[in-house]
This record gives C-alpha cells, structure tokens and sequence, in this order.
C-alpha cells in the first residue's frame, strides 16, 4: 500500500490559518488525526466512502475536511488555530472492508506534518 503523504505544515501565530494537503489516489475512506507533544494521538476529521465529514469537537467551525475535484487530494483547512492545535498532523487511509476513520487500527498513515501555533 502506498503511504499517503502530507504538505503544507508550518508556523503561524494565533488566529492564523494553514492548510494541509495530503496526497491519496484511489482512496474514498480518509481523515485527519493529530498527536499534540507528550499527548495520545486524537482524531480531528474524516470522510466516509458517501462522503460524510465528522469532526472532532475541538476544531468544529474552525476546520474544514474536503477532497479536491479530483478525489486525489485530501485538504484541512484550518482557521482560528490556537497553541492547543500544535501536534504533528497525519493523513489516513482506509481502505475496504474497514470502518472509515482516522485512527482505525487498518488505517496507512503518512510521516506527519508539523503544525506549530504561536501565542
């Protein structure tokens, strides 16, 4: 399997913006997970196989999950980011028969992407 891989992770201070992409050709099941420094990794947002977005509660209104026109390429928009959105930023695949979310066990993951927010 291919690992997906992720772009667009950087500095900013709060209430800045960034988006992440994140390359996955030929997947319908797709999200977003991060892992803040010392803390378990967490969900942020998914997309199912309908194409049903879920978010975690912590970034809703803040976060926007969506594919490009292409269905090769897997965004988060973040906007409002704040020190508690600092953590590495991974990309997930899931392929079929699994259930479609992040931090599936069958998820392939990319290396991560470095989101720093500055106070």
């Amino acid at each position: 399997q291919v690992r997906p891989v992720e772009s667009g992770g950087g500095s900013v201070q709060a209430g800045g913006s960034l988006r992440l992409s994140c390359e996955v050709s030929g997947h319908t099941c797709m999200g977003w997970f991060r892992q803040p420094p010392g803390k378990m990794r967490e969900p942020v947002a998914d997309i199912d196989r309908d194409g049903k977005t879920t978010y975690a509660d912590s970034v809703k209104g803040r976060f926007t999950v969506s594919q490009g026109n292409d269905k090769n390429t897997l965004y988060l928009q973040m906007n409002s980011l704040a020190p508690e959105d600092t953590a590495k930023y991974y990309c997930a695949v899931v392929p079929p028969p699994y259930a479609c979310y992040s931090l599936s066990p069958y998820a392939i993951r990319g290396e991560g992407t470095q989101v720093t927010v500055g106070s």
